[in-house]
C-alpha cells in the first residue's frame, strides 16, 4: 500500500510561527501564534507522555553513562551498547505484530517490573573489580533494554489515541531523559560522592514513576473507549460548531503540528462526540477485522521507504560518531578548557544530548518533512569527523563542539519528525500499528553502528598513534 501526502499549507493558515522578517513576525503576533499554538493541550496528556519518555529512556543513558564502572577498562564499551540495545532491537522487531493484544495497562506494570529487576540486578552484582560476574551484570542491562524497547513501541502507538500533543511531550521526554539521565549519574556518583553500587539502587526506583503516570496522571476515557470496540476502530468524525470552534481555533496545533485538519485531535482525543462517516477516501480497517501477519508484513514494507530507512540510517551515522569516532577527536589540552584527556568525551555526550533535546522538543514550532536530507547531512557528519580523526584539520577544539551539537540536533529531529509524518500521512487504522513497528529501525541503527563503533575506534586510535598523536592513548581511566 501507498501512504498519500497531504495539501501543503502556509505558515499563516497552519497555526506555525511565522519566520523573523516576515510581515507577521511582530512580537505581538509571535505572542498571540504562540499561545494558539498551545491551545487546547490537555496538561495532564502532556505531563504524562514527558514522562513516560524520560523515564523509558533514563535507565539506557544512566546504563551506558556506567558502562566503564559496570564492566571495567579492560572490555569495550561496546559490549555495555550491544548488550543495551540489542533486545530492544529483538522486541521491536518482533512485538509490533502481536502486542495490540495486550492491555496497555498490563505492559505498564511489565515495563515497570522489568526495568527495575535489571536495574537492582545490576547493581547488587559485586563489582567486576572484585570477582563479580560480567554476564549477569549483563543480563541485567538486558532487562532493563527489553523494557525500553516494549515502552518505546506501546506509547508511540498510545499516542494515537491521545493526539499530537502526546507525541510532541514523548519526543521532548526521550530528549531530556538524555541530559537528566548522565546528569544524574554524575550527580550521584562525583558531587554526592555515592558508591556506584549505591547511585544504581537509587536509579532503580525510576521506573515506578512509569505506572504513576499512566494510572494517576494519564486520562484513561481515551483508552476506555477504545476498549469497548476492536482492534484499529474508526476514529469518528466530528463536525464542528461555533461552541465547538470557540475551543479549538483553527490556527491550534491540532492544525499546526501533525494533523491535515483542525478536527483530528478532536478525533483523536474526544470521540464520544457524536460520530459521523469517516473522511472520504481514509482508509480503515473494520472493527470486527484483525489483521493477519502477512497484512502487518505489509504495511511495515510500506513504512520502509519513507520513514524506517531515514532513521536507520541517521541513527547508524550518528551512533557510529559517538562510539567510534568521538572517543579519538582530541586536542592538545593547552588549546583546550580540559585539564585531561578524559574530559572530551563528556562534554561531546553532553553536547549531542544538548542538541538531542532541543530538537525533539520542536515539532510545535518546527515541521520537517524530508526526511532524508538531515539523514544524509548526518552521513557527512561521519565522514567529516573521521576524516578529521585520521588528517586533523580542523583547526579548533570549538568547531568540533559545534558539529557535535548540530549531530545532535539532526538525530533528534529526523526521530521526533519521522512519527510525526506517520501521525499526518498515514491512515487512522494503520497509524498506531506504524508508530510502533517504525520504531525498530532506531535500535537497529544502534545496533549495527556499536558493530561499526567496535572495529573503527581502535584503527582511528592507532591512526592518531601512527601520526604523532597518541592522546587516545593517554585516558586515564
Amino acid at each position: 500500500m501507498a501512504y498519500g501526502t497531504t495539501m501543503s499549507r502556509s505558515p499563516s493558515s497552519s497555526g506555525l510561527l511565522p519566520m523573523p522578517g516576515s510581515p507577521g513576525s511582530s512580537w505581538a503576533m509571535y505572542k498571540a501564534r504562540l499561545g494558539a499554538l498551545f491551545q487546547g493541550a490537555d496538561t495532564s496528556v502532556v505531563v504524562a507522555f514527558w514522562l513516560f519518555g524520560l523515564i523509558n529512556n533514563v535507565s539506557y543513558v544512566i546504563i551506558l553513562s556506567a558502562a566503564l564502572d559496570l564492566v571495567g577498562p579492560s572490555v569495550p564499551k561496546g559490549v555495555v551498547l550491544l548488550a543495551d540495545v540489542l533486545p530492544s532491537f529483538l522486541t521491536k522487531l518482533i512485538a509490533p505484530y502481536f502486542i495490540h493484544a495486550v492491555p496497555y495497562s498490563m505492559r505498564i506494570i511489565v515495563m515497570c517490573g522489568l526495568s527495575a529487576a535489571g536495574m537492582f540486578l545490576i547493581a547488587l552484582t559485586p563489582s567486576v573489580l572484585t570477582g563479580g560476574s560480567i554476564s549477569i551484570k549483563l543480563f541485567g542491562v538486558g532487562m532493563a533494554s527489553l523494557s525500553s524497547g516494549v515502552g518505546e513501541l506501546s506509547m508511540l502507538g498510545l499516542t494515537h489515541y491521545y493526539g499530537p500533543f502526546s507525541l510532541a511531550a514523548w519526543g521532548s521526554g526521550t530528549g531530556g531523559a538524555g541530559l537528566i539521565g548522565a546528569g544524574l549519574y554524575v550527580l550521584l556518583t562525583n558531587t554526592i560522592g555515592l558508591s556506584v553500587r549505591n547511585s544504581l539502587l537509587a536509579c532503580a526506583f525510576l521506573p515506578f514513576i512509569m505506572p504513576l503516570a499512566f494510572f494517576l496522571i494519564l486520562p484513561q476515557a481515551p483508552l476506555r473507549r477504545t476498549s469497548s470496540n476492536k482492534d484499529y476502530t474508526p476514529i469518528p468524525r466530528i463536525s464542528i460548531d461555533d461552541s465547538d470552534i470557540t475551543s479549538l481555533p483553527t490556527s491550534s496545533a491540532a492544525d499546526a503540528l501533525l494533523t491535515p485538519g483542525p478536527s483530528t485531535v478532536s478525533e483523536a482525543y474526544t470521540s464520544h462526540s457524536r460520530p459521523a462517516s469517516p473522511p472520504q477516501g481514509q482508509a480503515t480497517s473494520h472493527p470486527s477485522q484483525k489483521p493477519t501477519f502477512l497484512q502487518n508484513l505489509s504495511r511495515t514494507r510500506a513504512l520502509f521507504i519513507p520513514y524506517m530507512l531515514p532513521l536507520l540510517l541517521v541513527y547508524i551515522a550518528e551512533y557510529s560518531i559517538n562510539q567510534g569516532v568521538s572517543p579519538t577527536l582530541l586536542f592538545p589540552l593547552q588549546q583546550t578548557p580540559f585539564s585531561a584527556y578524559r574530559s572530551f568525551y563528556p562534554l561531546y555526550a553532553f553536547l549531542y544530548q544538548l542538541g538531542v533535546f532541543i530538537s525533539r522538543s520542536s515539532t510545535p514550532f518546527f515541521r520537517l518533512h524530508n526526511l532524508y536530507t538531515p539523514s544524509f547531512l548526518q552521513i557527512a557528519n561521519f565522514i567529516l569527523l573521521a576524516l578529521h580523526s585520521v588528517y586533523f584539520f580542523l583547526p579548533s577544539v570549538y568547531l568540533v563542539f559545534l558539529v557535535v551539537f548540530w549531530e545532535g540536533l539532526l538525530g533528534g529531529a529526523v526521530y521526533v519528525n519521522t512519527f510525526a509524518e506517520i501521525m499526518e500521512k498515514v491512515p487512522v487504522g494503520d497509524r498506531e500499528f506504524s508508530l510502533g513497528a517504525t520504531s525498530v529501525s532506531d535500535s537497529a541503527g544502534i545496533c549495527i553502528a556499536s558493530l561499526i563503533g567496535m572495529v573503527i575506534e581502535g584503527r582511528l586510535c592507532e591512526a592518531n598513534v601512527q601520526r604523532g598523536r597518541p592522546w587516545c592513548r593517554d585516558l586515564d581511566l
